[in-house]
């Protein structure tokens, strides 16, 4: 499946989740190693910001800080604004400044969508939502999941896999796999 109907796929489930947060869930822990669910929504906004500069070819923008902006407010545009970036013509045969190395535009925007789906885990884990992305999508984000992540494995982008339970559906055995518990 191409990176753009990943992103298609992922879309409705992720802003799903972000969409039923409420306020007094920021606070709350994540399986994201030590991000609270306000930590993990600033991570994937800076992120998103920075990626869609990436694939525009240009500096990133600079951003509010944390601290100043509501993040369920600027979660849906900036996401969107890193669609756009990734969908623009011509944007996934770029080469991408990626924090891991140069990329080329199709490889990181499968990573991109793995991101997006284990962070969205993270999110609807922390919050006791429900979170069913399809399984075809699940399975193309591990096969990504299991090209790119070893080589950045250093405890804190990506912990050593957890040895899922042997019941653990397809979407649990992915975020053992990029460490969370």
């Amino acid at each position: 499946m191409d990176p753009i109907t990943q992103l298609e796929q992922l879309g409705p489930h992720l802003g799903g989740v972000v969409g039923r947060l409420t306020p007094d869930q920021l606070d709350a822990p994540t399986p994201c190693a030590e991000l609270t669910v306000e930590g993990v929504l600033d991570h994937m906004i800076a992120g998103a910001t920075a990626f869609a500069a990436a694939y525009r070819g240009e500096a990133p923008a600079e951003t509010d800080e944390p601290a100043e902006r509501d993040p369920l407010a600027a979660f849906g545009p900036a996401l969107g604004d890193l669609v756009a970036a990734i969908t623009a013509p011509g944007a996934l045969d770029r080469t991408i400044a990626t924090p891991f190395g140069e990329l080329d535009g199709t490889t990181f925007a499968r990573y991109v969508v793995l991101d997006g789906l284990v962070h969205g885990w993270d999110l609807a884990t922390a919050t006791g939502q429900p979170y069913a992305p399809p399984d075809e999508l699940v399975a193309e984000a591990d096969a990504c999941a299991r090209q790119l992540i070893e080589p950045l494995r250093d405890g804190r982008t990506f912990a050593a896999a957890v040895e899922p339970a042997a019941d653990a559906p397809p979407l649990e055995r992915l975020a053992n796999f990029t460490g969370r518990r």
